[in-house]
């Protein structure tokens, strides 16, 4: 009887061992990508960023903003597309920025005109984003 109960606790010992040190982790899709540094200070850089995704650009406008501090309805839709992708829109809050907007070259759903467009804060790149130029019927990840 009592090799059977060491048997039991040593048993159990080796399972909580595998459980907690041998078995992965698997919980990637609850994880957020890690939010890169990309930097953007120049056009050529900007340019690459879209190019390293697969996308074609060309420049056609720059503006300066603010990102709001707190986040409209379509704002926060924006926001979840770039905590997807791993931007860091959300640290900027508050802060003045420059948004660029291309033209993508080299894809045209449905005979759609695609635009491209990136916010840059403090020469990196916060947020970005590929949509129809109708107004957005198409919206989607850079990357």
């Amino acid at each position: 009887m009592k090799k059977k109960k060491i048997f039991i606790l040593v048993l159990i010992a080796i399972i909580i061992y595998t459980v907690v040190f041998l078995i992965p982790e698997n919980d990637t899709e609850t994880e957020t990508p890690e939010k890169p540094v990309v930097s953007a200070s120049t056009s050529s850089e900007r340019i690459d960023y879209f190019a390293s995704h697969g996308w074609e650009v060309e420049e056609i406008a720059g503006k300066d903003i603010t990102i709001p501090s707190e986040f409209s309805e379509a704002y926060e839709e924006y926001a979840v597309l770039q905590d997807k992708q791993g931007m860091p829109l959300r640290e900027y809050a508050g802060k003045n920025a420059r948004i660029y907007l291309y033209e993508v070259k080299n894809y045209r759903p449905e005979n759609k005109k695609m635009l491209a467009e990136l916010l840059v804060c403090n020469d990196k790149a916060v947020a970005s984003m590929v949509y129809s130029e109708d107004g957005g019927s198409i919206k989607l990840a850079v990357s």
